[in-house]
């Protein structure tokens, strides 16, 4: 199933997109696509009949394809050629770090380049939403845990992230740094997620072209991986790095400025499309 979240900021309400491509509301069955609630909600949307439900008239927003996020866990340098096109070495175990929940939006939201910045780039990504705690969970096991996959754009701004000391996070973190979705694609509906296409462009030129297929660390091992160091919450979301062509591997450096549109998707999870406005 393609699951999804319409409707304004705050007030998302819960709908799938049936075979057709039609929005059908699922709100009358289920109250969200969020949190705890994660796996009950599905299971509940995939007893029901999609020609059943209501079709969502007009174009709303999209909204993040999950609610109530727990944790918004990021893989760094887990593509061998973006690690290199960073100047950096492939680390020996995943690199673990945090992207604030708080930077979450909609997948065709507008991204805000923050006050200050001089480096905000784009990230295409593999995000793995779990449906069922996983705590010190085995490689073997790991994918029970998984409710599905989804497409996360980790917007990043390098100067905060690599030269203002400290963690990752603070360049990792602007509001609207998360775009998430536009679906939530459960996990039977993604025969491998190690094999899938993925793109980025800005302003109509393409500079992400990769597949999941060169991931150091697919899937599976993250899921158990990061288990070993804290329990995984259904809703949590793990983005899983990104692959080369990001603008700070650009020569010379390619960053964001308002007034620019980039486009990325994952094959069979979607697009997003977001405009870059100055913050304000």
């Amino acid at each position: 199933m393609k699951l999804l979240r319409f409707g304004p900021k705050g007030q998302e309400r819960p709908g799938l997109l049936d075979a057709d491509g039609q929005l059908r509301d699922l709100s009358a069955h289920v109250s969200d696509i969020a949190g705890p609630d994660l796996s009950d909600a599905i299971a509940t949307a995939a007893s029901i009949d999609p020609a059943t439900l209501p079709v969502v008239e007009g174009t709303p927003r999209i909204g993040p394809c999950v609610g109530n996020v727990g944790k918004f866990i990021c893989v760094g340098l887990n593509y061998s050629d973006h690690a290199a096109e960073s100047g950096m070495d492939v680390p020996p175990e995943p690199i673990i770090f945090f992207k604030a929940t708080s930077a979450i939006c909609g997948p065709h939201d507008d991204v805000e380049i923050p006050r200050t910045s001089k480096a905000t780039d784009w990230e295409v990504e593999l995000a793995v939403v779990i449906g069922k705690t996983a705590k010190y969970v085995s490689e073997d096991d790991a994918m029970d845990h998984v409710a599905g996959y989804c497409v996360v754009n980790d917007v990043s701004e390098r100067d905060f992230q690599i030269k203002r000391h400290g963690q990752w996070v603070k360049g990792k973190s602007a509001d609207t740094f998360g775009p998430t979705g536009p679906w939530l694609v459960t996990r039977d509906e993604v025969s491998d997620p190690q094999n899938l296409d993925m793109y980025l462009e800005v302003n109509g030129h393409r500079y992400q072209d990769g597949n999941t297929c060169t991931m150091v660390y697919g899937v599976a091992h993250l899921v158990s991986y990061i288990s070993q160091f804290m329990s995984l919450q259904p809703g949590d979301i793990i983005s899983t790095g990104t692959p080369p062509g990001v603008g700070m591997g650009q020569n010379p450096r390619l960053y964001l400025k308002p007034g620019d549109v980039m486009e990325l998707g994952i094959e069979g999870l979607g697009v997003q499309r977001q405009r870059t406005v100055a913050a304000g």
